[in-house]
């Protein structure tokens, strides 16, 4: 348990989704975790599991199908260079049309099931948090779909302070 926090709830698991309204447009959604910030309550994040859409196979094109979620609305996916990145994913398909060697898949992801040793891989201080996506070079829109595990948790004035004003500064 970290320092400055007592956990106030057992494991909750929260299911979210983003999908765009049209092909390769960047979308995000906010999903409210229902917070009392006159208790001072946090959310302790364990784990995040992201289910990406495939990108499309576009013969001659490569496509690729991003997400990410965070504690701050964002303009653009992110990655966990940003330190308010929970979780990121990405599908890609390359294509080399000359070579003669059909599509080739890759995925990378980040933080989706953290080492034994972490004890969180996040703490979200406000109500809320939020998840991106976006496709390039798809046919279709995409989406993405996924859930974060966690506790509640009630921090002491100081550490939530500090938490609150570290989340919406770094936005």
């Amino acid at each position: 348990m970290p320092a400055g926090l007592k956990q106030s709830s057992s494991l909750i698991s929260i299911g979210f989704s983003a999908s765009e309204e049209t092909a390769n447009t960047f979308t995000q959604s906010q999903v409210d975790l229902n917070l009392s910030p006159l208790d001072r309550e946090v959310f302790v994040v364990l784990s995040v599991n992201l289910d990406t859409f495939t990108p499309d196979n576009v013969a001659g094109t490569d496509t690729r199908c991003n997400s990410s979620v965070s504690t701050t609305r964002q303009t653009t996916v992110t990655d966990v260079n940003s330190s308010n990145c929970i979780a990121a994913q990405s599908l890609n398909i390359k294509q080399d049309p000359g070579s003669g060697v059909g599509p080739v898949a890759f995925t990378s992801q980040a933080l989706e099931s953290p080492p034994s040793t972490l004890d969180y891989i996040a703490i979200i201080a406000t109500n809320d948090f939020f998840v991106q996506m976006k496709g390039t070079g798809n046919i279709d829109p995409k989406g993405v779909a996924g859930r974060m595990y966690g506790y509640r948790a009630i921090a002491t004035a100081d550490i939530y302070a500090a938490l609150v004003q570290s989340e919406v500064l770094s936005a």
